[in-house]
């Protein structure tokens, strides 16, 4: 069993999360929890009300997915966050990003010397004071070691189905595809937006 821990903050975009829950779901083995740092209800913009874990409940190891949205411009200054963020990082054997969930990993500095990539219509103020990022704005989603980051919101499924590609080979991502009705993205170099 794989723990798949995904992150919550008020203000996340939905899609971003539930594109990519969406495609891990439909692994077996992975477990999925939805946390936030203290746990308890978070909200998004559209009314969504998710029940949390808190951080302090998830295990080392498993693979770790942040979102993006409006809610990441305040946890970006939000130093506790942060470096909880980092801790929960460090310890995963893998990190999805989609959106603007790659600036809240860049603030950590887990990012400094990886290429990345984020939304593209908030491209300039993620790569903002993360200079040591590699940033690649034309891709879909860049893979490089355990770190995975997608441009904005339906850039994530195509991610996550890059990442199942790579964990599983092909054949099941494109299974997972058929079963979603999903048109997949998959070429991580090419976005149009």
């Amino acid at each position: 069993m794989t723990n798949v821990y995904i992150i919550l903050f008020d203000d996340f975009e939905p899609l971003d999360v539930f594109g990519p829950v969406e495609a891990l779901g439909n692994i077996e083995d992975y477990h999925l929890h939805y946390i936030s740092m203290n746990g308890g209800v978070v909200q998004n913009r559209q009314g969504i009300r998710i029940l949390t874990e808190p951080f302090s409940d998830t295990e080392n190891g498993g693979i770790l997915l942040i979102p993006g949205g409006m809610g990441t411009r305040k946890m970006i200054k939000d130093t506790a966050f942060i470096t909880a963020l980092g801790r929960l990082m460090r310890s995963a054997a893998y990190v999805l990003c989609v959106c603007t969930g790659s600036a809240l990993a860049a603030e950590t500095g887990m990012l400094d010397g990886r290429h990345a990539t984020s939304n593209k219509y908030a491209f300039d103020w993620v790569r903002e004071g993360h200079g040591a990022v590699l940033w690649d704005r034309n891709a879909r989603w860049v893979s490089d070691g355990r770190f995975y980051t997608s441009a904005g919101v339906s850039a994530g499924t195509d991610m996550a189905l890059g990442f199942i590609m790579d964990q599983f080979g092909v054949a099941k991502a494109e299974e997972i595809c058929r079963r979603m009705e999903y048109h997949w993205n998959r070429e991580p170099d090419h976005d149009i937006f």
